[in-house]
């Protein structure tokens, strides 16, 4: 775990030393939800209020930009794209981080020193951290650290999207294509949200759909057969 160094401030009522109190916000839900929206609102608040605030994003999702965090609906903001958050503090400066006064954290769900960055800068060094990301995979099995993270949490908001079956409330992310590995970043073309029941049924279509495929693959193939010895 990266070494921070606390920010200190004196207590107005003994004169003693003592830590600034940070906070930390989560943002959750399924694909499409809005919280990249809802992230960078908050964001564009802070910095309106006069706070001083940074945005880190995954280096690994470059769907929209490199260098911005970019709503699904084209809002963007400028942001460090990171492998993790551990080195968040060395690229930006002592000076600058010291300066910061919150943080958001956009796809969080890729960044495994997730909890031990929250703990280090809201409990240490005083600043507002933000978390966006996935609650659930695919699969709906917990998704990298951002669960990990509530017990640190000031507060937990869970968003939900709209079903592209049936128009009720989504909560849920159903992966279009056959790929298995947890990690497959993607857009409308891979995913989309449902409800309850369109995803245990999506997930009977599909497997369906995946077994006609490999079914007319095998039957595609041609079939040799072995001339018999003269």
């Amino acid at each position: 775990m990266a070494s921070f160094k606390p920010s200190i401030a004196r207590n107005p009522i003994d004169g003693a030393a003592a830590t600034l109190s940070g906070e930390v916000h989560v943002i959750i839900g399924p694909m499409f939800a809005g919280k990249t929206t809802a992230l960078l609102r908050r964001i564009r608040s802070e910095g309106n209020n006069g706070r001083n605030v940074a945005m880190i994003k995954s280096s690994k999702d470059t769907r929209y930009a490199i260098d911005s965090v970019v709503s699904h609906d084209g809002i963007k903001f400028p942001c460090w794209a990171l492998p993790d958050l551990t080195s968040f503090r060395s690229k930006l400066g002592d000076d600058a981080y010291e300066k910061l006064d919150v943080i958001g954290i956009d796809e969080a769900q890729f960044f495994e020193d997730l909890y031990d960055f929250c703990c280090n800068a809201a409990d240490f060094d005083g600043k507002t951290v933000i978390v966006a990301g996935l609650d659930g995979d695919y699969l709906r099995r917990s998704f990298g650290s951002v669960l990990d993270v509530i017990p640190l949490a000031d507060t937990v908001t869970k968003l939900t999207a709209r079903c592209e079956l049936c128009g009720k409330r989504a909560f849920f992310t159903l992966r279009k294509t056959g790929e298995k590995q947890t990690e497959l970043i993607g857009g409308a073309d891979v995913y989309m949200p449902v409800c309850r029941q369109h995803y245990v049924n999506g997930e009977v279509v599909i497997e369906a759909a995946r077994s006609v495929l490999e079914s007319r693959k095998l039957q595609s193939q041609p079939c040799f057969e072995a001339a018999p010895a003269i």
